[in-house]
């Protein structure tokens, strides 16, 4: 894969091509600040950006306003969103509309190369990857919704689907059957009020997108 990555630390930055191209990936290009990162983009529309949300010159919410734009301009650019902290607003942002190809970890992940690489990947090839805490925040801070119904399997196996696993991982992880994943995710769908789908990848779009518009409605 073609990879921009944008990160003003340097250390973190230059760790980052290291991993990226022994894992066999090509860094086309890297940014050190907001203004660097469309130019880079643009030129070399790669085939996924990793982005760090807080960029200079203001440390704020740089990457992601880039993301944003990046994506309003290349339409269908994957990209993976880096944070410190768990913001859920900076995560509900980029998740809006149910997006595909995006992704939100905290930058502890990139330590497990594993789990960064796979998130990267999944991507990539237009998939969705959450990292655990957020998808905890998104869940827990709700209070009121239909949520409250679901049971507390139910509960995990949502959790894990909007991380992005497939029912054989989920099945793995709960060590349940993918026949029980796939009895737990219907009566997500019907508990949510969502249609269910064939897709794995449109599943953990459509929980994303209803958590999204009701933690936005205040819900």
């Amino acid at each position: 894969m073609r990879v921009v990555i944008a990160e003003d630390n340097a250390l973190l930055r230059e760790g980052l091509v290291l991993l990226l191209t022994s894992s066999g990936h090509e860094v086309v290009a890297v940014a050190g600040s907001g203004p660097e990162i469309m130019p880079a983009l643009l030129q070399y529309r790669p085939d996924v950006a990793v982005l760090d949300v807080r960029m200079p010159p203001a440390f704020r919410d740089e990457g992601l306003r880039a993301a944003l734009e990046a994506r309003e301009k290349i339409p269908g650019l994957p990209v993976l969103v880096l944070s410190q902290y768990v913001e859920e607003s900076y995560a509900a942002e980029l998740l809006g509309g149910g997006a595909s190809g995006v992704g939100y970890l905290l930058k502890d992940r990139v330590g497990r190369v594993d789990e960064f690489l796979d998130a990267l990947e999944r991507v990539a090839s237009g998939g969705t990857a959450l990292d655990p805490e957020v998808v905890t925040e998104l869940l827990t801070r709700r209070r009121d919704s239909p949520l409250d119904s679901l049971t507390p399997r139910e509960r995990e196996v949502l959790k894990l689907m909007a991380e992005g696993h497939d029912n054989a991982t989920i099945a793995s992880t709960l060590v349940i059957t993918e026949r029980s994943v796939s009895k737990h995710i219907g009566n997500v769908f019907l508990k949510l009020h969502l249609p269910p789908s064939d897709s794995g990848h449109r599943r953990v779009l459509a929980v994303l997108a209803y958590l999204n518009e009701h933690r936005q409605k205040g819900v």
